[in-house]
């Protein structure tokens, strides 16, 4: 069984930005010998893409990642659709999900 985050670790994710938390994950993913791959500048690419790319071995993941109160846009709810249509692992992480992102990545 799972513990509810207390309020003060609820206060201190509600502080982590998307930016910071896209590090957190990158640098888990890769000391875990994950290919990572974020677009920088996605200004001319396609709307709504995920954010992360990850492979490692046969696992492919997406990941969108958001702030905890971050929402998912048309363009982003479509990709996501449309990529869990696949064989590959689809996910949306927030700050609260650090557990849930060590674990898919372990």
């Amino acid at each position: 069984m799972t513990a509810e985050p207390t309020p003060g670790y609820v206060a201190l994710m509600s502080a982590v930005s998307e930016e910071e938390f896209m590090r957190s994950v990158i640098g888990i993913a890769e000391a875990r010998g994950w290919l990572a791959y974020h677009t920088h500048d996605s200004r001319r690419s396609q709307r709504g893409f995920p954010d992360l790319t990850l492979v490692r071995g046969s696992r492919l993941v997406f990941a969108e990642l958001k702030t905890v109160t971050g929402k998912l846009s048309t363009a982003q709810r479509h990709w996501l659709a449309a990529l869990r249509d696949t064989a590959a692992e689809v996910y949306v992480w927030r700050p609260l999900d650090m557990r849930i992102v060590e674990e898919t990545l372990s």
